[in-house]
């Protein structure tokens, strides 16, 4: 009985070190998949077997994970081609927003078509990034307004947006936004939701949008080209979030930080260490929070220790990533979308 045990003490063992063993990358091989003289900033992976994108002069488009074939369309509003720097998608629907007067966001309709279902024109708008926290609900941050962020809803599947009064919103910091640069200023997991600013805080609702809080990060803030550019969530306690100077790409210091208690505090990462400013930050999925991958124009960052360290694996500059599974992202910026191997 005792070494039957003894046996069962030393499966368990084995199979938990087996469960924690996590993978380690020390190279990347770049494919470039889809090329054209756009500039891609938003991206999303649909289903596992394709790879929507919007961008500049008004072009979206589908790109097969598999065969790598491309479509791509131009969407007009009268003459005006739109820049479209956020995505989103639905079991059923593709979303994209441009960013300035007008901001327009379009959904996949029945035809095929894509209907505009929310238009805001003000000389001050500014759409940033966007969202779904599942089929019915979504969510688009835009720059503050009247003394709050513009924060849109939607609770029917994007038939139709509501934006969200100041009043249900805390104060807006002078001029506070987000950046429009790889459509990673929103992470929602269940019913909670963060957002990054160009003031170096974290807007936090733990309710899908019904109500807000604010909590700070040491991210630097203080010049407009500062703040947080993007972050990420492996689950609803652990998130990192990155950011820098894009004028002033060089400098690594109160520019990355991590939070353990779902977003209420945050530390300093690898503070005057690599990685420099960059764009947008993922965890690598099925790596238990350890691994991380940051992108911009600036290369592409690994880290394997929660953001402890980082090693640069390329030099290319990129705007955005995604990942489609634990080894294999897609990454997107100026004039290309490319498959990332990670080895």
């Amino acid at each position: 009985m005792r070494t039957y045990f003894m046996f069962l003490v030393l499966l368990v063992t084995v199979s938990c070190a087996k469960k924690k063993e996590i993978k380690t990358f020390d190279s990347v091989e770049i494919e470039t998949v889809f090329s054209d003289s756009l500039s891609f900033r938003a991206i999303e992976i649909m289903g596992g077997n394709s790879l929507a994108f919007a961008a500049n002069k008004g072009a979206y488009g589908l790109v097969d994970l598999k065969s790598h074939q491309v479509m791509v369309n131009t969407q007009l509003y009268d003459t005006i081609a739109p820049e479209f720097r956020a995505v989103a998608a639905t079991s059923t629907d593709f979303f994209m927003l441009s960013v300035s007067n007008p901001a327009l966001l379009y959904k996949t309709g029945d035809t095929g078509i894509m209907e505009l279902v929310y238009k805001e024109e003000d000389e001050k708008v500014f759409y940033d990034a966007m969202t779904f926290w599942n089929d019915q609900e979504g969510i688009a941050l835009g720059d503050s307004m009247d003394g709050c962020l513009s924060i849109i809803i939607t609770r029917n599947g994007g038939k139709t947006w509501r934006k969200l009064p100041c009043s249900a919103l805390p104060a807006s910091m002078t001029d506070e936004g987000a950046f429009a640069a790889s459509n990673t200023n929103i992470k929602t997991v269940g019913d909670k939701t963060w957002i990054g600013t160009t003031g170096g805080q974290i807007y936090f609702s733990e309710n899908k949008g019904k109500t807000w809080s604010v909590f700070e990060t040491p991210i630097a803030s203080a010049e407009s080209t500062q703040g947080i550019y993007s972050l990420d969530f492996y689950d609803e306690n652990l998130g990192v979030a990155i950011g820098g100077d894009y004028t002033k790409p060089a400098i690594n210091t109160a520019n990355k930080a991590i939070t353990r208690d779902g977003g209420k505090t945050w530390q300093l990462l690898a503070d005057g260490k690599e990685p420099n400013y960059k764009s947008c930050v993922q965890f690598v999925p099925n790596a238990g929070g350890n691994a991380l991958v940051a992108v911009g124009f600036t290369g592409v960052s690994y880290s394997a220790d929660a953001g402890g360290s980082w090693k640069q694996l390329s030099d290319d500059s990129f705007y955005t990533i995604r990942f489609l599974n634990d080894s294999i992202a897609y990454a997107a910026g100026k004039n290309r979308i490319a498959k990332l191997k990670f080895k």
